[in-house]
């Protein structure tokens, strides 16, 4: 019994360390070109929403630093942008909002935003490719928009509502 036990430990000794010298894959997308046509645009804001966020330094230099998104070519351009983009949103995010867009439906899409932003950058610090999280991002940017669009043309009266 001690001979088998012996026979079949030194039989899976021998076999465990097989080196298996295998080609070694890194991918490296440094030098790799993004393609920004086929990217979804910016939502439209409607004239109200722009009337009101005009006034609104902070927004107007985040939207100005997204606009340069479209204009990447490679990695490390979206780098940059990346990083003026979480700049830029802090400073929004500590600006004072105009009192109609200060509610928890625009922060919380901000929040989104700023999370989409966080994981391109992770991306690109671990040299993933970041195709798929800056199409994220552009959604979560276009719904931020689109949000400022709701609110404005929302013609209810929630105290109105809440005392019913």
């Amino acid at each position: 019994m001690g001979k088998l036990f012996i026979s079949c430990a030194i039989l899976f000794l021998f076999s465990s360390c097989k080196e298996n010298k295998g080609p070694l894959v890194v991918e490296d997308n440094t030098n790799s070109i993004i393609a920004t046509a086929s990217w979804p645009k910016k939502a439209v804001i409607n004239a109200k929403a722009t009337d009101i966020i005009k006034d609104w330094p902070k927004f107007s230099a985040m939207d100005t630093a997204f606009d340069a998104l479209y204009t990447v070519e490679n990695p490390e351009d979206v780098k940059l942008v990346i990083e003026n983009l979480i700049e830029n949103q802090k400073l929004l995010e500590a600006s004072k909002y105009p009192e109609v867009f200060d509610v928890p439906q625009i922060k919380s899409r901000q929040k989104v935003f700023k999370t989409y932003i966080l994981k391109i950058k992770g991306n690109l610090e671990y040299r993933l490719d970041v195709e798929e999280p800056v199409l994220e991002m552009i959604t979560a940017y276009n719904a931020l928009r689109n949000q400022f669009n709701v609110i404005v043309n929302n013609t209810l009266d929630t105290k109105l509502i809440l005392e019913e």
